[in-house]
Formats: C-alpha cells, structure tokens, sequence
C-alpha cells in the first residue's frame, strides 16, 4: 500500500518539475542581479575591494568575475548553456565564500555563508539537471531531462 501511495505522490510531483526549475534559474539570475551590477558599476573600485580582501589579480579578477554574473544571469534566465554557466557561477560562488563570507561564520545574518551556499546548491542541480523543458537548451539542444 505504502509503495503505491509513495509511487502516486512521485507522479503528482513530477508534472511541475520543469516550472520549479524555471522558477529556480530565474530566482537565482535575479540574486546575482545586484551583486553584479553593484561591480559594474565602479569597476574601479570593484578592484579595490577585490585587493583589499587579497584576491590574487583583483583588476583582471574583478572584470572576470563580472563579466562571468552578467553573462550567467543572461543565461540563467533564457536556460541557455545552463550545465556550463552554472559551473562557472559556482566557481564565482566558492571565490565569493572563501575571499568574502568565509570569515564571517554562517549565518546571513553575519554576512556568512548561508545564501553561497543556498546558490551553490541550486547552481549543482542546474549542473546535473540542464534547465528543463522551459529552456533554449531544450529546444536547441534537446537536453533538460524531459522525464
């Protein structure tokens, strides 16, 4: 009986598994929306920071960095190249967890690494999964796990 009913609840839950991954990549392009335009906007003193917290090439370092999140985000958002995007971005997000959040313990409210690591999780299903059937890489591509 449990097997079934397990079996059921597995169906009905797979019917908007293609929504909540749209939803997900949109979320997660939004969250790197103002982090990134926040470097863009001074890249100067983008920099700066980048050599305050000793961040090897902080000039080189700040304009990849950016350049990486504005990207991602564009991608992020159309599910193009999803599975290659979203391991750069987790690269970002490890730089960004051991130069900036690591100091600061966990929680988010200490500016630790609570959200890094929430972005890093949904940066790994993006990885493994593709993203979905709601995607240009579903339509380009065929892939987006259409189970």
């Amino acid at each position: 009986m449990f097997k079934n009913l397990f079996g059921e609840i597995s169906v009905l839950f797979s019917y908007p598994k293609h929504l909540f991954i749209l939803a997900a990549r949109l979320i997660i392009a939004y969250g790197f929306a103002k982090p990134a335009l926040m470097k863009l906007s001074d890249m100067t003193a983008t920099a700066q920071w980048f050599a305050s917290m000793s961040i090897p090439f902080p000039t080189f370092t700040a304009y990849f960095v950016s350049a990486i999140e504005t990207i991602g985000i564009i991608l992020l958002i159309l599910g193009l190249f999803t599975r290659s995007i979203s391991i750069l971005l987790s690269f970002v997000m490890i730089g960004a967890m051991v130069f900036v959040h690591g100091a600061h313990g966990f929680s988010v409210a200490d500016n630790g690494l609570e959200i890094p690591l929430y972005y890093m999780l949904f940066l790994f299903i993006f990885a493994s999964f593709g993203g979905g059937k709601y995607s240009l890489d579903h339509v380009l591509f065929k892939d987006g796990n259409d189970e």
